[in-house]
This record gives C-alpha cells, sequence and structure tokens, in this order.
C-alpha cells in the first residue's frame, strides 16, 4: 500500500459522507484535488464499503492509525 499518514488521509478526505464505497473516496479525492500519494492509495483499497474515516485508514496505514 501506498505510503500515505493517517493525518494525510484525514485532511483529504475530511466532508466525506459514511458509509462510502472505494469508488466515492476516490472520487470524493479526486474533485478534492488530493495528492497523487493520497490518490494512488485510495485505488489500492479493496472494493466495498467503509463505514469510517478510521476504517479506511486502517486498510491503508495498518497499526499506525491504531
Amino acid at each position: 500500500m501506498s505510503k500515505v499518514n493517517s493525518a494525510q488521509l484525514q485532511n483529504n478526505l475530511t466532508g466525506v459522507h459514511y458509509p462510502a464505497s472505494k469508488k466515492d473516496l476516490v472520487m470524493y479525492a479526486e474533485i478534492r484535488g488530493s495528492d497523487e500519494q493520497v490518490l494512488r492509495a485510495l485505488k489500492q483499497l479493496p472494493d466495498k464499503q467503509y463505514e469510517t474515516l478510521t476504517a479506511v485508514s486502517e486498510v491503508i496505514c495498518g497499526s499506525e492509525s491504531a
């Protein structure tokens, strides 16, 4: 997974309404003009619904977000 930390995710995904699909998260980040590193990480997410930002962060950042 790309090197993105939970603070970067929070900054780029503030305002997302959960639950959100992978597609929703990628589209939101693209509209907001998120940096390529964050977009790359979001595009690598498993294709499922995410209930919270914490759930997204756990997949992308691993134990760092715990």
